[in-house]
């Protein structure tokens, strides 16, 4: 299976943080429309995409949304303060350079502080090159949003880009359905809303569906690197298999349904016990009478910055693996 860098490329530089999701939303329309039998969007927002069966119903999520910055305030001298939509850490924001989606650009900043261990969000600023509040204003307003601007790079194993949480589970999804999809069951494919702030647009979506079974696409942490945290999740190790994060403890009956048909299909996988975070499935598993669900999770390093890392190799094998969890 080829890696499909222009996708994943594109997809990476849609801005799109979460509670503007249009841009990516019609994008991945586009992409989607003609491998389904209907498509539609739901008043929260979320694509929700159908290839009707009449076999069980499965519902897969990945979230299209994005971390970003909401404008609070703008100051006499054109300086830009703002608050953090999503887990942003001020030490990996300082000095990044940011894109409104009118293509206005900035640079995070900070004056003088005595405890740089201390930084906090509302320490910082933007300064997008304007020397009053009447020249930023003509650019920038308060509830304006933006994102973290790098460019995509990939050598031959590995791609580096913004936003691969979780455009890289937007990318598993969309790909999977161009691999033609054959199955008797009836499938929806989700790609929600407001994760980053609370799985929100997965909550909703899982209500109207009600799947028989519900497995979200996302990505997870690493322990592979020199510090890192503990788990025993590695890069370029294959597909990872969820077993908990804060959100869910994925039932025995999932795992070993989700394990059963990688060892059938010669995927390679691994086993993910995160000790934080969460996903679209930790939301939908609680709706109604409740869900079974599971997630594919991508290996990834440095998370909610805007140069994370995935291996080419561990994609194609959660396109797999999606694929083969459909059937």
């Amino acid at each position: 299976m080829q890696f499909n860098s222009k996708l994943m490329n594109e997809l990476s530089d849609i801005i799109s943080p979460s509670g503007r999701e249009k841009n990516v939303r019609e994008y991945i329309e586009k992409q989607i429309k003609d491998y389904v039998d209907e498509i539609k969007v739901d008043a929260l927002g979320n694509l929700i995409a159908r290839k009707k069966g009449t076999g069980k119903k499965i519902m897969f999520s990945a979230h299209m949304d994005q971390i970003g910055l909401l404008i609070n305030d703008v100051d006499e001298k054109g300086f830009i303060k703002f608050s953090a939509v999503g887990g942003l850490s001020p030490h990996k924001l300082l000095d990044q350079r940011v894109i409104f989606d009118n293509g206005t650009q900035g640079v995070v900043c900070l004056e003088k502080i005595d405890d740089y261990g201390k930084m906090k969000i509302s320490d910082l600023y933007l300064d997008i090159m304007a020397l009053t509040k009447e020249e930023a204003e003509k650019h920038v307003n308060i509830g304006d949003m933006c994102v973290v601007k790098t460019n995509y790079y990939e050598n031959d194993g590995f791609v580096m880009c913004n936003a691969l949480d979780d455009r890289i589970g937007c990318y598993v999804l969309i790909e999977a359905l161009r691999a033609g999809i054959e199955s008797n069951n009836d499938l929806y494919f989700v790609f929600s809303v407001q994760e980053e702030v609370g799985c929100r647009g997965a909550k909703t979506a899982g209500y109207a569906i009600n799947p028989d079974l519900c497995i979200a696409l996302d990505v997870t942490a690493t322990g592979d690197t020199l510090s890192g945290i503990k788990m025993a999740v590695k890069l370029n190790n294959g597909a990872a298999i969820k077993l908990r994060d804060n959100s869910i403890v994925v039932s025995e009956e999932v795992k070993n349904l989700m394990t059963n048909l990688a060892k059938e299909n010669n995927i390679k996988y691994q086993y993910e016990v995160l000790d934080f975070g969460g996903t679209d499935s930790g939301a939908v598993h609680t709706v109604r009478e409740g869900v079974p669900s599971g997630v594919i999770s991508i290996p990834s390093r440095n998370i909610h910055s805007g140069n994370e890392i995935v291996s080419k190799f561990d994609v194609n094998e959660c396109v797999k693996l999606t694929i083969a969890c459909s059937k």
